[in-house]
C-alpha cells in the first residue's frame, strides 16, 4: 500500500494542475488573483514554517468546492513554505477512501498535510463548517428528489453556490480561519 509521501510524490504540482483544468480554472485564478492572506498573521506563518509541513490535495477540476478551497490553500503555501501536489480523485480511489466525509461521501477537496518524513499531520476538507452551513441552507429549499422539479431548482442551488464560492469574500475568509486552526493543531 502506497505511503503518504508515494501519494505525494505521485502528486500534480500546483502550477501544472492549474494550467491542465479545464473547468473552474478562470474562477480559481481570479480568487487566487484576488485572495490575500492577511499581514498580522505573519508569526503564525513563521510557525508553520519551522514545521516544514507538504500538502496532498484530493481534487478534481470541475468541484466548486476546490475552485474555492484551493486557492485559499495556494496563499496559505506561498506564506509558510508549504509544497502542495494535487491528486486526482477519481483517478486515485485507494487514497480518496482512506479520507471519506462522514465514512461514506468521497468529498472533495481533501487536504492532508504531512511533515517531512511523512507523516500525517492534519487532515482539512471539503468544506470549512460555516461554508457547511451555507450550503446547508440554500439546499434546505429544495423539493424531496423524487419530485418532478427537484433537478432544476438543485441547478438553480448550485448557480447561487457557485457564484458566491466565485465571489463572497466573507466565505474565503471562512475557509481561511478553518485552515488556520487546522494548520495551528499540526
Amino acid at each position: 500500500m502506497p505511503t503518504l509521501n508515494d501519494w505525494f510524490e505521485k502528486g500534480i504540482p500546483v502550477q501544472e494542475f492549474v494550467e491542465s483544468m479545464n473547468v473552474h480554472k478562470e474562477s480559481l485564478q481570479s480568487i487566487y488573483n484576488r485572495f490575500q492572506v492577511s499581514e498580522a498573521d505573519q508569526a503564525f506563518f513563521e510557525e508553520l514554517k519551522a514545521k516544514e509541513l507538504r500538502a496532498i490535495v484530493i481534487t478534481e477540476d470541475w468541484c466548486g468546492d476546490a475552485m474555492m478551497n484551493e486557492p485559499i490553500l495556494m496563499r496559505i503555501a506561498e506564506a509558510s513554505n508549504i509544497e502542495i501536489r494535487m491528486v486526482l480523485r477519481d483517478s486515485n480511489l485507494e487514497l480518496m477512501d482512506q479520507y471519506l466525509t462522514n465514512g461514506t461521501a468521497r468529498s472533495i477537496p481533501i487536504f492532508i498535510f504531512i511533515d517531512k518524513n511523512g507523516e500525517e499531520k492534519a487532515v482539512w476538507g471539503p468544506r470549512a463548517p460555516k461554508v457547511q452551513e451555507f450550503v446547508t441552507e440554500l439546499r434546505s429549499v429544495l423539493p424531496p428528489k423524487e419530485d418532478e422539479r427537484f433537478e432544476a431548482e438543485q441547478k438553480e442551488v448550485f448557480k447561487k453556490i457557485t457564484q458566491a464560492f466565485t465571489e463572497d469574500e466573507k466565505l474565503w475568509n471562512e475557509v481561511y480561519s478553518s485552515l488556520k486552526e487546522t494548520l495551528a493543531k499540526a
